[in-house]
C-alpha cells in the first residue's frame, strides 16, 4: 500500500488518512462501483493489506445494501460476500459492545449473535467453494470467538488459515484474543502462542508484536482487578522488558521489516503503547519515530480512554527523552 505524508502532528487514527489506496478504496464503496473495489482487491497480494482492506469496507457508513447487492449479483465469486459478512460481523459487534460480557445485555447478545450467524452461512459457502481464501477463514477466527464456539473450533479455524498461509498476522492476532482468559483461554495459552509466532515468523515480520498485545492484554486485566500501579509493575518486569526489546530487534526493528505497510504501524503501536505504559519513554521513542502521526485505537485504548490523546501524550514524552 502506499502511504500518504501525513499533515502536521495530529495523531492519525484512521488508516483511510495515510494510505492512499484505502482512501480510494474507500471512495468506490461509497460509490457504489463494485469493479473498482473489485480491481482495489486484485492489486493487493499481501494477505494482511487484504484484511485490512476489508475493515476499511466494512466500517465504510451505509455500506450494506451496497455489499448485500453486490454479492447477489456476482454469485460464484468470494470477494463481495466475504465482505458482506465482515459487514455483518462489525455490526453485530458493534451492537454487542466492548464491554465484558457481564455487562452486555441479553438483547444485545442475541442481535450480536444473530448477526455473527448470518455472517457465518456465506463465510462457511466461501471456505467450502475456495478452501484456501484467506480472507473468509481470518474472519471465521472472529465469528467462532463471539459465537463461543471454544478454543478447540478457534484453533481448528485458524489452522486451516495457516495451512496456506502459515505467517498471517491478522488472524493470529484474531485467535490470540480468543487464547486470553477474557475469552475462557489462560496466560500460558496466549503468551505461549504470541511467543511461538513471534519465533517463527521470518524475520523483519510484524508478528513480535504479539509479544506486545498479550502483555498489555494482562496489564489491563491486573488494572481492572487490582490497580493501576499493579498493572505497571507487571510491566515493568525484567523479563517482560527483555521479551519486548528482542521481539522488537526480530520484527519491526529489523531492517527487512516492511515499514510502510499497516500492518507495521500497528505492531509499531502496540509496542509503543507497552512501553509506554511501563514508564519507557527511552524504549518507546524508536516506534514513535517510525510512526510519525500514524496512530491505531487499538490498544492505545487500554491505556487511555482517549486514545488519541494518550498516543499524542505518550509520543511528546518518548521524543523529548528518546
Amino acid at each position: 500500500m502506499s502511504a500518504l505524508t501525513p499533515p502536521g502532528h495530529r495523531p492519525l487514527t484512521e488508516p483511510a488518512e495515510y494510505f492512499r489506496d484505502l482512501a480510494a478504496l474507500r471512495s468506490a464503496v461509497r460509490l457504489r462501483d463494485a469493479g473498482a473495489v473489485a480491481a482495489a482487491f486484485d492489486a493487493l497480494t499481501d494477505e494482511d493489506d487484504r484484511a485490512l482492506a476489508s475493515w476499511t469496507v466494512a466500517e465504510t457508513a451505509d455500506c450494506g445494501d451496497f455489499l448485500r447487492e453486490a454479492s447477489a449479483g456476482r454469485p460464484g465469486e468470494p470477494l463481495f460476500r466475504t465482505l458482506y459478512a465482515h459487514h455483518l460481523i462489525r455490526t453485530g459487534w458493534n451492537i454487542r459492545s466492548g464491554a465484558r460480557a457481564e455487562h452486555v445485555s441479553r438483547q444485545q447478545f442475541d442481535s450480536f449473535h444473530a448477526h455473527l450467524r448470518r455472517a457465518e452461512v456465506l463465510l462457511i459457502d466461501v471456505c467450502a467453494e475456495y478452501p484456501a481464501y484467506a480472507l473468509a477463514w481470518y474472519l471465521r477466527v472472529t465469528t467462532a470467538r463471539g459465537l463461543e464456539l471454544g478454543q478447540g473450533e478457534a484453533r481448528r479455524r485458524y489452522e486451516r488459515l495457516a495451512e496456506h498461509h502459515p505467517h498471517h498476522y491478522s488472524g493470529q492476532s484474531q485467535l490470540l484474543q480468543q487464547l486470553c482468559p477474557k475469552w475462557s483461554g489462560s496466560w500460558e495459552e496466549a503468551e505461549g502462542f504470541a511467543r511461538a509466532c513471534a519465533e517463527a515468523a521470518p524475520e523483519g515480520g510484524p508478528q513480535g508484536a504479539l509479544v506486545a498485545i498479550v502483555q498489555l492484554e494482562r496489564y489491563l486485566e491486573i488494572e481492572r482487578d487490582q490497580n493501576t500501579r499493579a498493572a505497571e509493575t507487571y510491566l515493568r518486569e525484567p523479563e517482560r522488558h527483555t521479551a519486548l526489546r528482542e521481539a522488537a530487534a526480530r520484527s519491526v526493528l529489523h531492517p527487512a521489516a516492511r515499514t510502510g505497510a499497516f500492518q507495521y504501524v500497528g505492531a509499531h503501536n502496540a509496542f509503543a503503547a507497552a512501553h509506554s505504559a511501563a514508564g519507557r519513554p527511552a524504549d518507546a521513542a524508536p516506534h514513535f519515530r517510525a510512526l510519525g502521526d500514524r496512530a491505531t485505537e487499538f490498544p492505545w485504548g487500554y491505556v487511555d480512554a482517549d486514545h488519541s490523546a494518550a498516543f499524542a501524550r505518550h509520543r511528546k514524552n518518548a521524543l523529548a527523552k528518546g
